[in-house]
């Protein structure tokens, strides 16, 4: 071949590479979507399998080459999910250490997405955009910025109870903050602090028709920010739950609109919000009713033995329909700027009421039709089951067995009581499935424990009421646990996940750092048995706990609606630049940069600053086929971004260092990928 012959056949190619970049630049989702149905055959109605003699035998070599048994074949058959074909429910988890959230697909165990909440991240392009970030400004605290988060507790958002698809809430317990995500492009739109203590534990819940998200507070401190010395814990610690209050149609948490409660020094813990039955309340378990305040380099006991003395803890008991009301008519008072109603208030208002439960608890979980509220304390092998009708009675007749410390009304225990089921030892959470079953984990025993509930689900199951009936052992050490929407109002069964918090000899070692296990249990299948089907490794920080939704709630958008959206206020943004008006616009040191960005070039390609220009560059991804995702950065200056189809960004910068730097796409996005790339030129101080 000569070598004109060569050049001749390279700019053929390279003529079909730009003509098919543009041919599918034009190629809208739903082409491509159908498209990748008729290649894996989705289209096709499903056969019965029928396996001929040379496949049965091709499937027993291989069975018993890898030393599977048929157990290992039907889990493998529950869990694998052919090319292409999507998975029923996407599991929300937290993403502990890491400050972030783990999309999971369910059954197949896949990760789907990792979302940035508290960290930033550059695949997302989040906190890498240049010296005026609002993501890097939303993580101030104090004027510092905080750049991790100890991610606890998602929700997702709530009509009458049940899971909507539109929200996720996540909670910071290391830095008492509240992420809100939208799950039409799955990306954190809102970080908010709470001004009233330094970290929380319960934080996120939400009321059944998302109304508030509920952050109750852990660890009891001198309400916002200030100091007193241990001596005075009794008088001057207080615990804390917050009540913000949540506006849909912007999807935002209004803080204005925000309160808290005051509590007394108990460590709060987990909350759930009550429903249909139990609407209008919230449940906030705590430990430490002792108010220990350990010292053990003092000689004194350490807080894990002074925490754990008595024998019952209390469960508070939260009228948040009045303690809305008492907040509105002005009776809150204000400390660091934040509204919080006071326990003399919450008394007098009958806003809150304690009722003993087990020492230790570590969740409080309600039934889907709302009628009880299960409890299970670390040290105590039984669950307790508190009835809401009693609860009432209760209240109503003001049957007290006295009061505590600071004045709130303890009700007596035999009269909220429903019933105590013994289970195992160290019960923790509680999920719930269709079929008049629940579901706790098992700490100490590693396994997860079903029992049977009374009240109107004695007719979904043939079991009687308030009793156990079956344990699956798990590995090992599980914390939380999650079944498919199973603390909504309508829980689905089928699957439920064991938060295993040791994985110890289930995969390769990976140092003394070892993953956590997700493990995949079968829930709805006929029979006596829950089955482990699946274990996933989970190598990235402490998941701690997460919910379950039907994929086909999720209404993700697929690509933003216009060209131009900008993300951070879901709508088209007036400045971003549009086709044929890219280029720079210079006002004495300020510089505006105007570019596009697609397949394969951005516009323009060379920009020319001055050294010690303030430089706005303003960058629209003008695309419209789904997953035709661009990057940007620019080494040297801390930028990057993601630029999915149809997003515009902006970020901002000091051009301080003179030099010619690089800039190019960071997302493979078509053939001629490494060509996408242009230069910044930084001209020195005197350059003409």
């Amino acid at each position: 071949m000569t070598a004109s012959t060569l050049a001749s056949r390279s700019r053929h190619v390279l003529a079909l590479m730009i003509a098919a970049g543009s041919v599918l630049a034009c190629i809208t989702p739903d082409a491509l979507a159908q498209e990748g149905r008729r290649r894996r055959g989705g289209d096709q109605e499903a056969k019965p399998v029928q396996l001929s003699p040379e496949q049965t035998d091709q499937l027993t070599k291989i069975a018993t080459d890898r030393k599977l048994n048929v157990d290992d074949l039907l889990s493998a058959a529950k869990t694998y999910m052919p090319s292409g074909r999507h998975d029923d429910y996407v599991l929300f988890s937290s993403g502990g250490q890491s400050g972030q959230v783990f999309a999971i697909g369910v059954p197949s165990m896949r990760l789907l997405r990792s979302i940035s909440v508290f960290t930033p991240e550059s695949w997302q392009g989040y906190g890498f955009a240049g010296e005026a970030d609002r993501v890097i400004d939303s993580l101030k605290i104090n004027g510092k910025v905080v750049a991790w988060g100890d991610t606890h507790h998602p929700a997702l958002s709530e009509t009458k109870g049940d899971y909507d698809g539109q929200f996720l809430f996540i909670g910071d317990k290391a830095n008492s903050r509240i992420g809100v995500i939208d799950l039409r492009d799955w990306e954190t739109k809102q970080v908010v602090k709470n001004p009233l203590t330094v970290s929380d534990h319960g934080g996120a819940f939400v009321t059944p028709n998302t109304e508030y998200v509920i952050e109750g507070g852990q660890y009891a401190t001198v309400l916002g920010y200030g100091y007193a010395p241990i001596e005075e814990y009794k008088k001057s610690y207080r615990g804390m739950v917050t009540l913000w209050k949540f506006d849909r149609a912007k999807g935002r948490i209004d803080v204005a609109n925000s309160f808290a409660l005051e509590l007394p020094p108990y460590w709060q813990d987990l909350a759930d919000a009550g429903k249909n039955a139990s609407d209008g309340f919230f449940f906030l378990n705590s430990f430490n009713a002792e108010m220990a305040t350990g010292g053990i380099e003092k000689g004194n006991p350490p807080f894990e033995a002074g925490a754990s003395k008595r024998d019952m803890d209390y469960l508070h008991i939260v009228d948040w329909r009045k303690a809305e009301a008492a907040f509105k008519a002005g009776k809150a008072k204000m400390i660091n700027g934040f509204a919080v109603l006071s326990m003399e208030t919450t008394a007098a208002e009958g806003i809150l009421h304690l009722a003993p439960e087990p020492k230790s608890p570590h969740g409080v979980d309600v039934t889907p039709n709302g009628q009880f509220m299960v409890v299970a304390g670390k040290l105590d092998p039984h669950v307790t089951v508190y009835s809401i009708d009693r609860i009432k009675a209760a209240i109503a007749s003001k049957k007290y067995s006295g009061t505590d410390d600071y004045g709130l009304p303890i009700l007596d225990f035999d009269a909220v009581k429903e019933a105590q089921v013994e289970l195992g030892l160290g019960p923790l959470h509680t999920q719930f499935d269709d079929k008049g079953y629940a579901y706790t984990s098992l700490f100490l025993d590693s396994a997860v424990a079903r029992w049977t509930l009374g009240g109107e689900y004695d007719s979904l199951n043939p079991e009687p009421a308030w009793k156990l009936v079956h344990k699956t052992p798990v590995q090992y050490n599980i914390g939380h646990l999650c079944a498919a929407e199973g603390d909504s109002a309508s829980p689905d069964g089928k699957y439920l996940i064991s938060m295993s918090k040791w994985s110890v000899d289930r995969f390769l070692t990976t140092g003394p750092l070892l993953p956590q296990n997700f493990q995949l249990l079968d829930i709805g299948s006929t029979g006596t048995t829950m089955p482990v089907i699946y274990d996933m490794p989970i190598g990235v920080g402490e998941p701690h706990y997460c919910q379950m939704i039907k994929a086909d709630k999720l209404q993700s958008w697929k690509v933003y609606p216009e060209v131009g959206w900008n993300p951070h206020t879901q709508s088209l943004d007036p400045n971003a630049p549009k086709k044929g008006q890219e280029g720079v616009v210079r006002d004495g040191s300020n510089v505006i940069i105007n570019m596009t960005a697609i397949r394969s070039h951005f516009s323009p390609e060379h920009v020319e600053v001055n050294e010690g220009d303030h430089v706005t560059w303003r960058i629209v991804a003008a695309e419209t086929a789904q997953d035709a995702t661009h990057g940007f950065c620019i080494g040297g200056y801390n930028i990057n971004l993601s630029l999915e189809p149809g997003e515009y960004t902006e970020f901002t910068f000091t051009a301080d260092k003179p030099g010619t730097y690089p800039f190019y796409c960071t997302e493979f996005c078509s053939a001629l990928h490494l060509e996408m790339m242009g230069y910044l030129h930084i001209k020195p101080k005197g350059t003409k």
